[in-house]
């Protein structure tokens, strides 16, 4: 599959905000006669790498290399997720144990297919003198092998605005890209970036403008492009697809491809997996948008978690240059 197969020779540095998905899937027969709320009866219950564990999770899955840095708590919850990495590849080396925060963990309750409710624990405390040497030293030892940078900001205290200028500005010393995943308002906090991917609501909100106007996404694209000081923007739309927007180029729209969605948990994240992979492999900012659409629409048709696989990748990828009408075929000029 040509730069496919190049996949599998890159590595790519993700630093950002891990955390642990716990499942509990169950089904529910009856309302509560304490309140009036669902009685879930659980029958199993599963974990998965989440944040930037996921963005990771998903780069392994493509065939690449991740280094996945980031801060977990001394409790069970991080071995849960040092053994949902391992089982996706991906190596817990470098992740940095703290004793004053505890793991991340987001507990999704899920009953026929459906969520029922999430409960988050979490605890956002600034970084310590030793925590952040840390992860600035297992940085520093590891941006030298890496064909990309990968920032997943979950806005849960690690990414802080120095550190990450400190990691873009080193990123660009040695000519690799810069993929940010961005929280927050400011997103001054990612210049120097190559591409920042906010979501619809994210992107909107970033720029002060109105949810109600049509033109939202082009007016966002447009101001971020400026304001936060980045080559590029693609904003994420749901089942409105996704637009690069760039400082050289006309706006470039792809439609959704997921004929049936079940569940957006994780998209974002196998979104920026995908497109920092391919990019790094060769491919041009809108042909990795182009997969990282392919990618998207085939996880939010699954329940949970879930990341890409090199091989669905590929098939997928195929079906859509089949038809020499798709967008997709038209991107890789066939």
């Amino acid at each position: 599959m040509g730069k496919l197969d190049r996949f599998s020779e890159k590595k790519i540095l993700v630093v950002g905000d891990v955390m642990l998905d716990r499942y509990w899937w169950g089904d529910v027969t009856r309302i509560s006669p304490e309140a009036p709320v669902p009685v879930v009866r659980i029958t199993n219950d599963t974990f998965a790498a989440g944040g930037a564990a996921n963005v990771a999770a998903n780069i392994a899955g493509l065939g690449a290399e991740p280094i996945l840095l980031g801060i977990v708590g001394d409790d069970p919850e991080a071995q849960e997720l040092s053994s949902a990495l391992e089982k996706q590849g991906v190596s817990s080396e470098f992740l940095s144990l703290s004793e004053a925060r505890s793991t991340i963990v987001k507990t999704r309750v899920v009953a026929h297919g459906q969520h029922v409710v999430r409960v988050d624990r979490e605890a956002i405390t600034p970084l310590s003198e030793n925590e952040e040497t840390a992860i600035t030293e297992a940085f520093a030892s590891q941006v030298a092998v890496a064909d990309a940078l990968l920032i997943s900001d979950y806005n849960k205290g690690l990414l802080t605005v120095n550190l990450v200028a400190n990691f873009i500005a080193a990123a660009r010393d040695r000519n690799i890209p810069v993929f940010a995943d961005p929280k927050g308002n400011d997103y001054t906090k990612y210049s120097g970036s190559t591409v920042i991917t906010p979501n619809r609501r994210e992107a909107i909100e970033a720029c002060s403008l109105s949810d109600d106007s049509a033109d939202a996404v082009r007016l966002a694209g447009a101001m971020l492009l400026q304001t936060a000081d980045v080559e590029n923007v693609l904003i994420t739309q749901g089942e409105n697809g996704m637009t690069l927007f760039s400082r050289t180029e006309s706006p470039f729209h792809l439609r959704a491809t997921a004929v049936e969605t079940f569940d957006v948990t994780g998209a974002g994240d196998t979104v920026i997996a995908t497109l920092a992979v391919a990019h790094a492999s060769g491919f041009s900012l809108e042909q990795s948008s182009a997969l990282a659409n392919i990618a998207a629409g085939h996880v939010v048709q699954q329940v949970g978690t879930s990341i890409i696989h090199r091989d669905e990748l590929e098939r997928l990828f195929v079906e859509a240059l089949d038809d020499e009408s798709s967008e997709t075929a038209l991107t890789f000029g066939l």
